[in-house]
This record gives C-alpha cells, structure tokens and sequence, in this order.
C-alpha cells in the first residue's frame, strides 16, 4: 500500500530480458534504501514492483508480463526517469490517498498550460476507466496522488504545484507522454458492493415471486 507521495526520482540504469516475457531493471534513486530489504515493495510510475536485488541506492526489480502489458513500463527504456515510493508503514502519515499500485490503465497527456503558479494538465484516459473519475476526487497518475479539477468521460485535468513538478515526473513529461492511471480504490469497491446488493435484491425478489399459492395455481401441488 501506498499513499501517493513520492520520495525520490529515479534513474533506470538497466532493462533486460529475464525470458518469457519478463525483464528485469535497476533503477538508481536519491533515497537511502538501508531500511529496505529483499521482497518488499516499491511503486515505480506507480506500479508496485517486488524488490530483488539491493545496492547502496540501487535496487532491481522483476517486471511480469501482466505488468508491461498494462503499464507504460512495456516501454521503459535505460535513461528514464521514474517516480520511486516505498510502501508506507502502518504509522505512517496518509499525506496523499490509499494507493494500491495496481494500474487500471495508460493515459496520455493531451495539453498543459500555466495557471498562476500551477500547471494545468489535461489527460485522455480510457473511457473503460472514466466513471471512478470524479471532480475533486483521487487519482493516482504515474503514482503521483492529485485532486481532479474536472473531469468528462474521456478526459480529466488537475493542477500540478512547482514543488511537485520539481520532484516528479509530472515536471518532466509533456504532451503526447504516456502514464500510468489508478483509479480511487474506494470507488471501485463502493461499485462492486452495490452491484452484489442489486444483485441480491434481484435474487429475493425472484423468490418472494415463487410461494406455494404460485406452486398451486402452476399445477405442481
């Protein structure tokens, strides 16, 4: 779990092939990864990866078809920069929102323009993805949490501080550049309890319909 506030950029030294499908990558960041250990987990452009390997501020990660299938990191390439978090602790602070580092899907910037001392970036998502996107809502973008300004079905737009240009790839990237979209997780969990509800609604509501008047009048008694 994740919150959305990321600590460090980093670089990605390495990408190469593990076969079937995987890669592996190490990626240099400006944090002190003493206090990280084998097996843990790092969201990298918001995609929660299994730490493998460990050295100084250097980490690799093993990266699973599934994973460069859905996520931008099919197309991660040495030189890159990326957002790096480290899973929060129970004690930590929830500066950001609830993040899974689960992507729900690729979204590509469509504008950028200055507002004040903001920049306002407008992203294309798919539109599979759109109805957990709300004004004023969460949305984990490259791992980064924001707060939707607007939003419509196949768009939303939120306003990036010069501190988090600065320390994130939302800084970086300009029109045209792809990211990695995780939708509010409560949404998602809110959706499928009332579609269980509904459908166990459904459900009584056929049975209440079977009783033993409509058993007689159909001939079965």
């Amino acid at each position: 779990m994740f919150t959305g506030i990321i600590e460090s950029l980093g670089d990605i030294k390495m990408v190469r092939s593990t076969g079937q499908g995987g890669m592996r990558f190490a990626i240099e960041t400006g944090i002190n990864l003493d206090g990280t250990g084998l097996g843990e987990s790092i969201a990298v452009n918001g995609a929660c990866l299994t730490v493998v390997g460990i050295a100084g501020k250097r980490f690799d990660v093993d990266v699973s078809p599934e994973t460069l299938e859905k996520t931008t990191l099919g197309n991660a390439r040495a030189g890159e920069r990326v957002n790096i978090e480290r899973a929060m602790r129970l004690s930590d602070r929830l500066d950001g929102h609830l993040v899974s580092g689960h992507v729900d899907g690729v979204g590509s910037i469509t504008g950028k323009k200055t507002a004040g001392n903001a920049v306002i970036i407008t992203f294309g998502i798919p539109v599979s993805i759109s109805r957990y996107i709300i004004k004023k809502g969460s949305v984990a973008v490259d791992g980064v949490s924001l707060t939707i300004n607007n939003c419509d079905e196949k768009w939303f737009e939120v306003s990036i501080i010069p501190h988090t240009a600065a320390l994130t790839t939302m800084g970086i990237k300009g029109v045209g550049g792809f990211v990695n979209i995780e939708t509010d997780m409560i949404g998602r969990y809110v959706e499928r309890f009332v579609k269980l509800q509904s459908a166990g609604n459904r459900e009584k509501d056929v049975k209440s319909s079977i009783d033993m008047a409509f058993l007689a009048k159909s001939g079965y008694l």
